[in-house]
């Protein structure tokens, strides 16, 4: 089922989780365990991330180097299928800009149809971490508003290859991100929000938002969305913190802010399992408050810490 119609359906605020696909060379059984404790909240769908390949070099005999490309989290059109197949639960997979040509783009499409997957969510993607900014794919998009277009084009049955005879139309529901705090390349909110707003006038159907801390923020946003005529579901993404260093890297990484009553309390922490219990609770009360006020999906962020997520949905749903 499409994310659209989950929420088109539901009476009450849904629950849905995002995982990270598993390291090359490791099984899927970690990535099981890692769900397991979650799939009793019979979550509504579930987000599989995509990371692009990165560069690294490797010597040569002759002691010259040569760049060679790794993926080092492949497989997210099997996973989705693997999660599918087990847990009987639908599946969203991320498409990005970034390593992709349009036609490897279209064929991962055709890949994701031919599964039976009819959700995606169109993102750009980061820069390379050899880059200092998102240098886009030879013959790849360099928008995640190209990438979508892509996506619509083949709901009509509009293939790279114009002559196709008798071409089937796909049919994905298409998310695409939000980012109550600006993203940071965005030189001001109200410019953010343009681009936000015209991605759904090409066929986004719902947003789901970067993680916040501040709930405040989300409200404002929304409310941003509506006032310049964004009308699709806008879906709170939401995650813990668990470490003292996110103190810094979260700032850093994600250009968002902790909000102060959140950094005393990590600040005052002695360990991380100090910091995991903070985490939880602030969780627990952004979760509690964004429920109370009717938001259509409450999206976690599992990364690494499904316990903490777990305890949480437990508390609110």
């Amino acid at each position: 089922m499409k994310v659209i119609d989950h929420i088109k359906n539901a009476k009450d605020t849904l629950v849905s989780f995002e995982i990270l696909p598993p390291l090359k060379g490791k099984g899927i059984e970690a990535l099981y365990d890692h769900l397991d404790p979650l799939m009793g909240f019979k979550p509504a769908f579930i987000n599989v991330t995509y990371h692009r390949s990165e560069h690294i070099f490797k010597r040569n005999p002759d002691g010259s180097f040569k760049k060679v490309e790794v993926r080092k989290r492949p497989g997210t059109e099997s996973i989705c299928a693997a999660i599918m197949n087990k847990y009987n639960v639908d599946t969203v997979p991320h498409l990005i800009c970034g390593g992709f040509s349009i036609n490897e783009t279209e064929d991962a499409l055709i890949n994701l149809n031919y599964l039976g997957i009819d959700n995606v969510l169109v993102l750009r993607g980061d820069a390379a971490k050899s880059e200092t900014a998102f240098i886009p794919q030879p013959d790849g998009h360099k928008y995640a508003n190209e990438l979508l277009k892509q996506v619509v084009g083949l709901n009509n049955g509009i293939y790279l290859e114009e002559d196709l005879k008798s071409s089937r139309k796909t049919d994905f529901c298409i998310g695409v991100a939000g980012y109550p705090e600006k993203h940071f390349e965005a030189p001001n909110m109200e410019t953010d929000l343009n681009y936000l707003k015209e991605k759904v006038a090409a066929g986004a159907d719902y947003i789901v938002t970067q993680m916040f801390f501040d709930n405040a923020k989300y409200y404002a946003f929304v409310a941003a969305c509506r006032n310049a005529g964004i009308t699709v579901p806008i879906i709170p993404g939401l995650k813990p913190v668990y470490s003292i260093k996110q103190l810094n890297i979260l700032p850093k990484t994600f250009h968002i802010d902790l909000p102060t009553d959140l950094s005393k309390e990590m600040m005052k922490c002695k360990t991380n399992e100090d910091v995991e219990k903070v985490g939880e609770e602030w969780l627990l009360m952004q979760s509690k408050d964004l429920k109370k006020n009717g938001v259509p999906v409450l999206h976690y962020y599992t990364l690494g810490r499904p316990q903490i997520v777990a305890n949480v949905v437990k508390e609110v749903f």
